[in-house]
């Protein structure tokens, strides 16, 4: 176990795990995951359906709860020894696992292991380049990715006397709309946002091309500096908190709370990843897709980063464990899942093969806005400030800026004041977690 992986364990503060199997059967292969809701059906699914293809392994799935609490449930295994065969662990805590390669198998050397060759070119690469070391080794395998979206009730934009079939594109149409949707009184709630910082703050910062941090967000190297209290930021931040005043925008809570303020209609517009799509089409609502909203400028929008999970396998594990992770993340790949997967759930197809079939299906003519997301990463070439955000306690981080966020949607500070404070414990913190 590497030192940073144990620094990063104790800053985390997590609580050890209760209970955990005592051995694992040679085939059986546990698959911590986070998936809730209909995302949670998608994964029993594929576990049956890769159990029901062959005899020699069998894939358990055990829902942990949160992306947070996975994560912490699955390096509390791996110091007690008792590790899963794959942990599902969201983007804010790559950085944490990457920092870990003596604790982890990276993912191209277990498909090597089964039999498979990994070719980068085969995966959308905003997404693999993500989940790879500098020198391209892929170190986890990209699950369910995903990029933030607009959703819209189209009910309650007619109600609010709003165009239904043209969705805000800048983040001034976006204020104007929910203003005149809670004026109206079409809603009780104009917007609400989850994940206010992998969306409002690291995909702002993508989005309009606009640095996070120093060395490349992180991407770079780990000794980084917080920029978000720039003054874009600041007055991105402050729009927001003055619509909480009276209500036009509604804070839900930190992951994906805020989903169920969109789906019981009360709030008319809501920012939320793609993979979100299965839920709100479980609820029935009229809604409709537009892109992440941006600011107004020359060169805007540049391109989002992706968010979601993938698929990490620790280091310790038998041969026979890691060739049947091997069958399963080849499973996974194959176009005909991948395909069904990004169709159903709203996530990314992970390889251009599952991309170029959807599109030759006619499934983005059919279904308007499933094709945005992967467009909005895959519009142009990444620049530093767009390439993502890589931190070794990024979910650290984002603690400390929600309660920041918080603090500020409760009216006890202004925006400027909660991002300095956000950027000061945030630096402070990075620089802890690397030593310094």
């Amino acid at each position: 176990m590497t030192n940073r992986f144990i620094v990063a364990c104790s800053i985390i503060a997590m609580a050890s795990v209760a209970s955990a199997p005592h051995a694992f059967a040679a085939t059986e292969l546990q698959w911590w995951h986070a998936m809730s809701g209909a995302n949670n059906q998608v994964v029993d699914q594929l576990a049956k359906e890769f159990n029901d293809s062959q005899k020699d392994y069998k894939v358990v799935p055990v829902f942990k709860g949160t992306y947070p609490e996975t994560l912490n449930a699955g390096i509390a295994a791996f110091r007690a020894k008792q590790a899963p065969a794959i942990l599902q662990v969201f983007d804010a805590g790559s950085g944490v696992m990457m920092g870990a390669e003596g604790a982890i198998m990276p993912a191209a050397d277990v498909l090597k292991q089964a039999g498979y060759d990994f070719n980068k070119a085969d995966y959308l690469p905003g997404i693999v380049s993500y989940y790879s070391k500098p020198d391209g080794t892929m170190l986890s395998f990209p699950y369910n990715s995903s990029s933030p979206i607009l959703y819209y009730n189209k009910d309650i934009f007619k109600k609010a006397g709003l165009n239904a079939d043209n969705p805000p594109k800048t983040w001034n149409q976006v204020f104007d709309a929910a203003k005149k949707i809670k004026s109206s009184g079409a809603a009780s709630c104009g917007l609400t946002s989850t994940w206010l910082t992998w969306i409002q703050t690291e995909n702002y910062a993508a989005w309009n091309n606009v640095p996070y941090g120093t060395n490349e967000n992180g991407l770079g190297g780990t000794d980084v500096k917080l920029e978000f209290n720039a003054a874009p930021f600041v007055q991105h931040f402050q729009a927001i908190a003055d619509l909480a005043k009276d209500g036009t925008f509604r804070y839900g809570g930190r992951t994906s709370e805020a989903k169920q303020l969109f789906t019981s209609g009360e709030c008319g517009i809501l920012t939320e990843s793609s993979g979100g799509l299965g839920d709100i089409v479980k609820a029935g609502i009229p809604y409709g897709i537009g892109q992440l909203p941006y600011d107004e400028g020359d060169g805007r929008p540049q391109n989002t980063i992706p968010g979601g999970a993938s698929l990490w396998v620790f280091a310790g594990k038998t041969d026979q464990e890691y060739k049947g992770i091997g069958e399963f993340f080849h499973f996974l790949s194959q176009t005909k899942i991948q395909a069904r997967l990004h169709q159903v759930s709203g996530y990314l197809p992970v390889t251009m093969a599952a991309y170029d079939e959807t599109k030759k299906s006619g499934f983005y003519e059919k279904n308007p806005g499933m094709e945005t997301p992967i467009l909005q990463m895959m519009g142009k070439p990444p620049t530093a400030n767009s390439k993502g955000v890589r931190l070794v306690n990024l979910p650290q981080v984002r603690d400390i800026m929600n309660e920041e966020f918080e603090a500020m949607l409760a009216g006890k500070e202004d925006a400027k004041t909660a991002l300095d404070k956000a950027v000061e414990r945030g630096n402070a913190a990075i620089a802890e977690a690397n030593g310094n």
